[in-house]
């Protein structure tokens, strides 16, 4: 690497000036507001690599507590050759295209089942996708006239979701999963897709898990098929769908 910053490959972060390398990170400590408390915060800034650091906000959060807002530089430069992601490798499709395509694929149509399963009551995320209404401009499933969703809404035990699932003979099942104590979003999960293993084989639908701590390439670890994480649109769960089935077929 010769350290030079303007290259496409090797970027450092944007603040005042191209390659300056300045970040702006918040956190909060377990000490009570005052100098004692921002001296900590600046210790902790220098031990995360930004040197320079400034506190730029700190306000008391209760008796023992320090919300702080710092900003400052770091050495540190991004090799993108080095990023690890996944890449979409099917096309965003217009509803009217959805449609046609699963009329094509499936003469009948497909049916989708969502939930939010175990003890997670979010059911934001599941709606966004699943209701007409949508998320980012984009209508949801319950738009698509070739689509039929069964949203199962909240706090859906795993059994009920299988079972309701084979009821309704799902093609997929979408699970949203917000609540990650102790991992709970990943455990719920991976019992999930070992439920529909045991009780499907090779027969089940497609399994599909999105949240916003879920990292896309985690699919394998969970055992569904395809994991999307925040910011994800209605658009890119149908297009998605319709691509995975048609994968099934030609498979078939």
């Amino acid at each position: 690497m010769t350290g030079d910053t303007t290259t496409a490959r090797h970027v450092r972060p944007y603040g005042d000036t191209k390659g300056d390398g300045m970040v702006q990170t918040s956190f909060t400590l377990p000490v009570p507001h005052g100098p004692r408390a921002e001296g900590a915060a600046l210790l902790l800034a220098g031990k995360m690599g930004i040197d320079p650091a400034m506190v730029v906000h700190s306000h008391a959060i209760g008796p023992d507590f320090t919300f702080f807002v710092v900003y400052g530089s770091v050495r540190h430069v991004v090799d993108l050759d080095e990023v690890e992601v996944i890449e979409r490798e099917y096309p965003l499709l217009p509803p009217g295209e959805v449609n046609s395509a699963v009329k094509k694929l499936l003469r009948r149509k497909l049916v989708v089942v969502g939930a939010c399963i175990g003890t997670d009551a979010h059911t934001v995320g599941i709606d966004a996708i699943l209701n007409i209404k949508g998320f980012a401009g984009e209508k949801g499933l319950e738009y698509y006239r070739e689509l039929r969703v069964v949203n199962l809404g909240a706090q859906v035990t795993v059994p009920d979701l299988v079972k309701r699932a084979r009821a309704e003979k799902a093609d997929a099942v979408l699970v949203s999963q917000v609540v990650t104590q102790r991992d709970a979003h990943i455990l719920n999960t991976q019992e999930m897709s070992a439920a529909f293993r045991e009780a499907m084989g090779q027969r089940r639908p497609l399994l599909v898990a999105g949240g916003p701590r879920f990292d896309p390439r985690m699919a394998a670890e969970l055992g569904v098929d395809r994991v999307f994480s925040r910011g994800t649109t209605p658009g890119e769960v149908a297009s998605y769908l319709t691509h995975a089935i048609s994968q099934r077929k030609e498979a078939v």
